[in-house]
């Protein structure tokens, strides 16, 4: 079984995962796009078990729909790495993609929050696109 390690910037910060992801997906909320400094945001799910190194800060944030996610950073370097949804009974864990720091990483199957998605984004072909979150 693969294991991947994504890690913060300063590598302080660190979360072990094991096989492949329950899927994959980019964001484009304006609180995804403010949280990470970037247009979009790129998450990977996984299965538990995972393993945590380092301390995190935690941001709990309620979504449009009720639904609480507790995201954790790094309390050094400020990268955020992963996040889980509260009440969520697969108690899985959602990676940032980034912090793999693996181009090879499988692609983004889908995309919510189109609505939001800056128009020169261009997103790959086949990708499942929700105008809002689906859930």
């Amino acid at each position: 079984m693969q294991t991947r390690v994504a890690a913060c910037c300063c590598g302080q910060l660190s979360i072990e995962v094991r096989g492949e992801p329950l899927g994959t997906g980019v964001c484009h909320c304006l609180a995804c796009q403010r949280r990470t400094g970037s247009v979009f945001a790129a998450l990977a799910a996984f299965a538990p078990p995972y393993r945590i190194t380092g301390t995190a800060t935690e941001y709990v944030r309620t979504g449009d729909a009720g639904g609480r996610a507790r995201f954790r950073f790094c309390p050094v370097c400020g990268s955020t790495v992963f996040h889980t949804d509260e009440g969520s009974p697969r108690g899985s864990v959602a990676v940032a993609v980034g912090a793999f720091a693996d181009p090879t990483f499988p692609p983004p199957q889908d995309s919510v929050y189109d609505c939001r998605r800056h128009p020169w984004v261009q997103l790959p072909p086949g990708i499942q696109v929700s105008d809002k979150d689906p859930d």
